[in-house]
């Protein structure tokens, strides 16, 4: 069971670092990419299946280092904290630009359109990347405490 969770761990860990290197280059490159949401949401589910393995090995006895524990769960936090300020990306942009609706965006020239939507991807982008990069050091830090 221990090796299934390190294993569990090992990928969390590589599909973490690919969103974020990959994050970080959509990010850079001002582009979006379906696949870097995919690696992303790959990733976060390999943490939350690994915590949950994590957790069936404690509940049948097989004790950590509190720390690690520590280190495993915080990814989630992180990633709940980041899904929120994901959300609030679009708003934000609006408001920094003085619109206060969508409806009020929908009635600019496309051009303008198209440079709030891109605004609003690339904060997005950047909350999950920086997510992402904070989740690879915590789940590295899982794995040397354990």
């Amino acid at each position: 069971m221990k090796a299934v969770h390190i294993a569990l761990g090992v990928a969390a860990i590589a599909l973490t670092s690919g969103a974020a290197l990959f994050g970080a280059w959509c990010w850079w490159r001002v582009r979006t990419s379906v696949w870097f949401w995919r690696v992303l949401r790959a990733g976060q589910a390999a943490v939350v299946v690994e915590v949950a393995w994590g957790g069936l090995l404690l509940i049948t006895g097989h004790k950590a280092p509190s720390l690690h524990e520590l280190y495993g769960v915080l990814p989630l936090l992180v990633s709940l904290i980041a899904e929120q300020l994901r959300a609030a990306a679009a708003q934000m942009v609006m408001d920094t630009r003085g619109h206060r609706s969508a409806e009020e965006v929908g009635g600019l020239p496309p051009e303008e359109q198209r440079v709030i939507v891109l605004s609003i991807l690339q904060r997005e982008i950047a909350v999950m990347t920086l997510a992402s990069i904070v989740n690879v050091v915590l789940l590295a830090r899982a794995a040397g405490t354990a």
